[in-house]
């Protein structure tokens, strides 16, 4: 056999010993959440999500990217709450009109989904939820993993922009701030580099890459330089470029990419560079099916961040308000 034969045969064998020992303990689920949380009161809510977000996706294949980038942006934020998702009144900016948060999209395909659900199971399912759901169909819709989402969030009252400043991770080249951000909310080193993973999808404006073609041009492939300074030259702050060359399809280029020096963000490169997580990337480079189920434990963890406890938060009518002031 081979020694690449061997690497393989090692990485399946080492995710099916993974799998089995979560299984054994009972998998990472939260008490406050179950897989049949609707079962009474909502059977049919999964695949209410589903067919909405389907919709959307076949008319724009590059919500994908946006729905995941929802669902961690809500998650970072006060925890999985929809928080994400309120906007802002007259007394309050909310923290989709955060610096951090103003290239979000999705909001209108969730507007669809909670309609939906509201149709046939008033007041039942949470926005935290339908977004969970959402971004879990958007991922393999994409063609990437489908992992269980446990359900029985609620949804949160409070949204203030100022609470993205110190959450959010930046893209900048400093890892000990990205690692610590993660520890802030019980994610590993090996989460960050799997969670990072969800920028196989999507693409990012120059505003967060310019920094990387002057300060960060040492790990910059001299090719993807020259491409990035030629479409952000004009200063045209809307314009955009893709995380990787398969932008619309969850896969592992997005690590063979930060191997050939072609991160987008000096917050990606960063990780092929450091010694904490270069191994790590490498390993998901090589072998995808490893770096999908990593994302999928990654996505089982971050969904359970500062839940509501009992009758905290609420179920909203609308995921835009809070129900008081509906």
């Amino acid at each position: 056999m081979s020694r690449g034969a061997q690497m393989k045969s090692f990485v399946r064998v080492l995710i099916l010993v993974q799998v089995a020992a979560a299984l054994l303990a009972g998998g990472p689920v939260a008490a406050e959440l179950s897989m049949g949380y609707y079962g009474m009161t909502c059977p049919f809510a999964e695949y209410i999500v589903r067919n909405v977000v389907s919709e959307a996706l076949a008319k724009d294949p590059t919500l994908a990217a946006g729905l995941l980038r929802l669902h961690f942006h809500d998650c970072f934020v006060q925890g999985c709450d929809a928080s994400v998702l309120l906007d802002s009144t007259d007394g309050n900016t909310a923290e989709k009109d955060a610096p951090a948060n103003l290239s979000l999209r999705g909001f209108e395909v969730m507007d669809a989904v909670k309609e939906a659900l509201e149709a046939w199971c008033p007041g039942v399912v949470s926005c935290a939820d339908a977004l969970a759901l959402a971004a879990r169909d958007a991922v393999f819709m994409a063609r990437g993993p489908y992992y269980g989402v446990p359900l029985g969030r609620r949804d949160g009252t409070r949204s203030v922009a100022s609470d993205t400043f110190l959450a959010l991770p930046p893209p900048l080249k400093n890892l000990t701030l990205l690692i610590q951000i993660f520890d802030n909310v019980g994610l590993d080193v090996h989460d960050l580099v799997a969670l990072s993973g969800g920028h196989t999808l999507g693409v990012a404006h120059c505003a967060s890459f310019k920094d990387r073609l002057q300060a960060d041009a040492e790990t910059l492939d001299s090719s993807l330089a020259k491409s990035l300074g030629s479409a952000c030259g004009g200063g045209d702050s809307g314009t955009t470029a893709p995380f990787d060359r398969t932008s619309t399809r969850f896969d592992g280029v997005y690590y063979k990419e930060l191997t050939s020096r072609r991160g987008l963000l000096s917050s990606d490169q960063t990780l092929f560079e450091s010694p904490e997580t270069k191994e790590i990337v490498s390993m998901f480079a090589m072998y995808p099916d490893y770096f999908f189920y990593s994302f999928q434990q990654g996505m089982y963890k971050m969904g359970q961040i500062n839940l509501k406890e009992g009758d905290e938060g609420e179920i909203r009518k609308t995921c835009r308000v809070i129900n008081d002031s509906s």
